[in-house]
Order: C-alpha cells, then structure tokens, then sequence
C-alpha cells in the first residue's frame, strides 16, 4: 500500500489557503497502481455478494465504477442537487457554515441487494453519512460496509459514522 499512498500527491492551499488536498490523479495515471488499488478493494469483498457500488460524486464514481466491474456488480451513483435527470430521493447534511445534499434515483435499487458505498477520502463524513442516511431510509437493501481509498485522520469523520462498517485501504 505504500505505493500507492507515495502516488497521491499534496497540495498546499487547494482550493484556499489552509486546505491540504490529496490529489489522486498521479494514482490514476499509473495503470498498475490504479488496478492494485481496485484489485485490493475487490479481493475484500470477493465473498461478500455484492450486488451495486454507490459512488459518491465526484472521485467516488471513479472506484465505484472500476470496482463494480471486478466484482460484477452494478453501479449507481450520489450526486448533488439537480444533476440527476429522474426522479430522486434527497437527504440534506450539515455543514461546517450552512447544509448541502446528496440525491439518488427513486429506482436506484431492487429489494433485498446488498450495498457497498465507495468514495475517494473519508474527511468529515457528511457526505458519506448522509448518503448511507439516503439509502436505508429509502430502500429495502442492505449497505454492507463504506470504504474509501483513504481516511483524513484530524478530521474525525469516522466519529460520525457510529455504527458502520468502514475500511479504508491507506490512512494520512
């Protein structure tokens, strides 16, 4: 996993002053990289039936779509507001200053499937949080763990997240 964490690159002060981003992109340009990074996620869940990948906009889709393909397995995808063109489910979060919202697909999902949600960093959790909140208030399936490529540790999300099942595959 060290390769992988050596791939993600920092960024000072993006997009202001005081923010580190972690930028995946160097990790997405490798094809070796890109594929351990997925083939690792895969081989967790390789017993675990899972039968749709919920990736959260942006980067989320990015694994989910990838992991969905290893593990046979559907995708959907959370996104923001008004970007979805049928009709949606919302649940609206708090943030830091005001509150934001994450939407799905009214049909997203049949009875009874078992869910995997997939994004890029776990920093906050309110996004994450707020997307499992939106799925098992509205459908009849079970979401079977939240994973991440990796966790912001200072920023406590995981404390928000009482209750769930979480992997991450590298911490910073």
């Amino acid at each position: 996993m060290q390769q992988i964490r050596d791939a993600i690159r920092n960024i000072s002060d993006f997009p202001k002053p005081g923010i580190d981003f972690k930028d995946i992109t160097p990790l997405l340009a490798s094809g070796p990289l890109f594929k351990k990074t997925i083939d690792a996620f895969a081989e967790r869940h390789k017993d675990n039936r899972i039968d749709v990948v919920v990736g959260i906009e942006a980067r989320g889709f990015i694994f989910a779509s990838a992991l969905a393909y290893a593990l046979e397995a559907g995708t959907c995808l959370v996104r923001k507001p008004g970007k979805l063109p049928h009709t949606v489910h919302r649940e609206s979060y708090e943030l830091e200053y005001g509150t934001d919202a994450v939407e799905i697909h009214l049909d997203a999902f049949e009875p009874g499937q078992r869910i995997l949600i997939i994004d890029d960093v776990l920093a906050t959790g309110g996004t994450v949080g707020a997307t499992a909140r939106l799925i098992r208030s509205n459908f009849d399936v079970e979401v079977v763990e939240l994973n991440f490529l990796m966790e912001i540790g200072f920023l406590n999300g995981r404390e928000k997240l009482v209750g769930e099942k979480i992997f991450t595959l590298i911490n910073d």
